[in-house]
This record gives C-alpha cells, structure tokens and sequence, in this order.
C-alpha cells in the first residue's frame, strides 16, 4: 500500500511536469526502480509507458481544446514517431545504448546554452514552414525522436519542444501541444512491444495512470493560464535537471 502511494505522488508529479515541457520520467522512473529494485528493468520500464501514455493523451487533449494545435506539423511527426520508435524498441534489444548514455549530456547542454542565450527563443509563435516542406521536416523530427524513443527515451519530450521552437517558429506553448501529439505515438508503439513481450504490471500502470492524468490537467492548466514565458523557464529548469542526471549516469556512476 505504502509503495502504491510513492509511486501515486510519483506520477501525479511526472505527469504535471511532462504536460508542460516533458520529463516527466526523471521522476517517475527512478521511483519505479526505487520501489521495486529487483523487477526485471524492461517491466519497469513498460510499466511507466502504460501509465505514461494517459497522462500524455489526457495533456493532448487538454491543449486541443484550448490552444491551436499545428496538426499539418502534429499528424506527419505522430505517424513517423508511431513507426521509428517501435523500430527503435526492436533494436535495443539487439544494440547496446550505452554509447547514448555518455552523449545525451552533451546534447542537452547545447540545447540549455542555445535556449539562454537566445532571449527572445520561444517568445513569439511565428510559423516559419507550410505545404510539402512542413510535412518532411515534421516526418524528420518524428522518425529521429520517435526512434530515440525506443531506443533510449531519457529527455524525449523536451527534444520535442525544443526541435518544434527551432525547425518551425513555434512559440514554447504551441511547441508543447505538438509534442504531447507525437509523445502520444511514441508511448503507444513502446506500448506495443512490451505488451507484446509481456513487460507490463497492469495493475500497478493504471493505478499510477489515475495519479498521471490528475497531474497532466493540472499542468496543462498553467501552461495554458501562463503562457510560452512560464513553459520557457521550466523547460530550462528540467532540461537543467536532465543534464546533472544524465551526465551523473553517463560519466560518474561507473
């Protein structure tokens, strides 16, 4: 009982921070490993996916409603985020990702610096692509990060805005609601694989799934209330987070 509630508080809080700006699993996967040391990794992992993708829909869905989705850009990147990461979930079984683990920092590093220093980075949403070269970039960036996804995941939504603010001009809040469309597809192919290999506790998922779709409204909320400035400055904040984790995962923990 007592472990059901870590991880209930766990998911209300991964799912709050993964409406705004992703990364919610800096929070709810270490919670999960935490509380279960000895459950096979994948299961874990497929477990977080199977609560993961409510919360996720149920952020989408919330963003629909108030904000304009950019679905010329959303429907492409989904669909090639719905295949790669499946692709991606196939090959690590095959592949090591250890090699992503020491780059990961890196890339989020270059990601903080570029999003400080450009001020106005985010600000103003101001489209920059339409037509048949809205709908390749948008196939590009859904089958890279979809297939990142499946292949390792950590930092996957707030790669999502990032790419949605630089590549096509969206402010921080348009930016977000694309993402939660294309993280959608992601969680829902990772879903498959492990349904498929039987790396889920069901019960345990929809329970945390309640906490995370209570968690995803309420951060939606502030999004949609506070607007890019608000999701600008806790995108830096986990992007900040996620370097100090990754890099302590990559370079020091061994």
């Amino acid at each position: 009982m007592v472990d059901y509630l870590v991880l209930g508080v766990a998911a209300f809080g991964a799912g709050l921070v993964d409406a705004v700006v992703g990364g919610g699993g800096l929070i709810q996967i270490p919670a999960l490993f935490s509380v279960f040391p000895n459950m096979a990794p994948a299961t874990l992992i497929g477990t977080n996916k199977l609560a993961s993708i409510f919360g996720t829909g149920v952020a989408a869905v919330s963003y629909a409603r108030r904000v304009r989705i950019a679905w010329s850009t959303a429907a492409p990147a989904a669909v090639a985020a719905l295949v790669f990461a499946f692709l991606g979930a196939f090959v690590v079984t095959r592949v090591s990702p250890d090699f992503m683990r020491a780059l990961l920092p890196v890339v989020l590093v270059a990601v903080a610096v570029y999003t400080f220093a450009k001020k106005d980075f985010g600000s103003v949403h101001a489209p920059m692509h339409s037509g048949r070269r809205e709908q390749m970039l948008a196939l590009l960036i859904g089958s890279a990060i979809g297939f990142y996804d499946g292949f390792f995941g950590p930092g996957t939504g707030s790669f999502l805005v990032f790419l949605f603010v630089r590549v096509f001009g969206f402010d921080f809040l348009g930016a977000s609601a694309v993402a939660k469309v294309v993280n959608v597809a992601c969680n829902f192919s990772a879903l498959v694989w492990f349904g498929y290999s039987g790396h889920l506790v069901w019960q345990l998922g929809l329970t945390m799934a309640i906490c995370q779709i209570a968690g995803s409204v309420i951060g939606s909320r502030l999004a949609i209330k506070h607007g890019s400035g608000f999701v600008r400055k806790l995108f830096l904040l986990v992007v900040s987070i996620l370097i100090v984790k990754t890099g302590y995962d990559a370079w020091m923990r061994w």
